[in-house]
């Protein structure tokens, strides 16, 4: 039967059909298959990579029972892939970076990083491709907050520090149980350079620290807190001492040198209020005065004290003698009383008057009587003090002395 099937050209050619369709279709199954691997390894022109810096890398943990140290806050994402699905994606941004701690425990762990919600279309590279990590038992405890003001030796003489509130008094810091155990301070910080009025309700920071001083990365709740400071400006009243020094050129006399104020108002710390009695001004030179009138000096305070005004006016008075010779001396006698002077015996003296300096000059020796007066002595030498009248506002005495009178 097989012998006449060769035999028949019909069988044969048939046969041939079959094979020549057999090898068309492999070579084209071949060939195709070879396409799709060429297009595979070469991407296409629709296609584009894009990098994307600081994308956040969440956490997923029992974080009421847990904290985690060692993961990095944000973490640098590249995404290659077809043009649109790449745009949509790096446009809305709303797939996930994240690494996975639900099944691991307390201790140090290498975890990969992971992403969820990015099309199977977009080829991903994240790095850091993996991270080491620690876990540790969450702890949270209550601690006081304390007030440091910077800059104290900054503030206005005169004003201090007075009442201080914080609210709230308390804060919680929440960490690894490691992290807590460290902390040593927790501060809010105020500058108080320059402060002349009191602080109302202020928001300040919290920071925690250790026993070192060095700053501990902790979760604070709340994060800040209000303070209110009284600014305290401390004061007192005190008498003005006019403060002299060296002698007045010859021929003159002092007769005053006043304050234009008889008290001042010191404004310093209480320590240094404490100790102040009175406050003199700056030293006079009475050698460069040669004439009454005002002059202005500066107040001797004492250190870590002021005044509204360091300057004051000082009223000078200065005195200036005058001589009057051979001044008649009067006598002031009943009608029937005789008289002899015995000294001197010319019945004269010499006066001098003390006044100041804007009227000595002008007075002369008719505006002055010298007089002495034996009305009621009974007869006999007596020693007699002169009666000298003149202007008011003048000193005289006699240059000498008394005089002595026989009464007859």
């Amino acid at each position: 039967m097989m012998d006449k099937w060769f035999n028949s050209k019909w069988f044969v050619r048939a046969v041939s059909l079959a094979f020549a369709i057999l090898i068309y279709v492999f070579v084209n199954i071949e060939v195709t298959t070879s396409q799709s691997q060429s297009e595979s390894r070469i991407p296409s022109a629709s296609e584009e990579t894009q990098t994307l810096n600081d994308i956040p890398l969440d956490i997923r943990i029992d974080s009421e029972k847990y904290v985690v140290s060692g993961v990095p806050e944000y973490v640098t994402v590249s995404l290659e892939g077809p043009t649109a699905i790449l745009t949509s994606t790096v446009m809305q941004r709303n797939f996930d970076v994240f690494v996975d701690l639900t099944d691991l425990g307390e201790g140090t762990h290498t975890v990969n990083i992971e992403h969820s919600r990015i099309s199977e279309d977009i080829n991903v590279y994240i790095d850091p491709k993996t991270i080491v990590i620690r876990i540790e038992e969450r702890a949270m405890e209550e601690f006081p907050v304390t007030v440091d003001f910077i800059n104290q030796d900054q503030l206005p003489t005169g004003y201090e520090l007075g009442e201080v509130t914080i609210e709230p008094e308390t804060v919680q810091i929440i960490s690894s149980r490691s992290v807590v155990d460290q902390v040593a301070m927790v501060k809010a910080y105020i500058d108080v350079s320059g402060l002349r009025e009191s602080v109302t309700n202020r928001e300040v920071p919290v920071n925690v620290y250790d026993s070192q001083g060095n700053g501990l990365n902790v979760r604070i709740e709340p994060t800040s807190v209000v303070v209110s400071v009284d600014i305290q400006q401390n004061s007192k009243t005190v008498p003005i001492e006019v403060n002299t020094t060296g002698e007045l050129p010859e021929g003159f006399e002092l007769i005053s040198a006043e304050a234009s104020a008889n008290e001042v108002e010191v404004f310093g710390s209480r320590a240094a209020l404490a100790e102040i009695e009175q406050i003199n001004t700056e030293e006079i030179d009475l050698s460069e005065l040669n004439e009454s009138g005002e002059i202005e000096v500066k107040l001797d305070l004492p250190e870590n004290t002021v005044v509204n005004e360091e300057n004051i006016a000082i009223d000078v008075e200065l005195a200036k003698p005058k001589l009057f010779e051979d001044m008649a001396i009067s006598v002031k006698k009943t009608d029937d009383q005789s008289f002899e002077f015995l000294e001197p015996t010319n019945e004269r003296i010499t006066i001098r008057a003390v006044g100041s300096d804007k009227v000595i000059d002008d007075l002369s020796a008719d505006q002055i009587k010298v007089s002495v007066n034996i009305e009621g002595l009974v007869a006999g030498d007596h020693q007699l003090a002169v009666d000298i009248e003149g202007p008011d506002d003048m000193e005289y005495t006699s240059e000498d002395g008394k005089v002595r009178v026989r009464v007859q």
